[in-house]
């Protein structure tokens, strides 16, 4: 049986508010979707600038939670 890997990390990039908020919930619904497999990682959303971020499984956070970092 072959079962598509569901992803860890996504990159998000977008040029209007409107569009990243409907990217970034997408992109975090679809890892959200991908720990709940394990139920050991939460999800991380970092921003690099104002146009691009990645939202990705992490276990340096809490299984059912979301947290931002910056890194500009």
């Amino acid at each position: 049986m072959n079962v598509a890997k569901l992803p860890q990390r996504l990159e998000v990039f977008g040029t209007s508010p409107e569009v990243l908020r409907e990217r970034l919930s997408a992109a975090e619904a679809a890892i959200r979707q991908s720990v709940m497999e394990n139920r050991k990682a939460g999800v991380l959303v970092t921003r690099y600038d104002f146009q691009r971020f990645t939202v990705e499984a992490s276990d340096a956070v809490p299984f059912g939670e979301t947290r931002e970092l910056s890194v500009f």
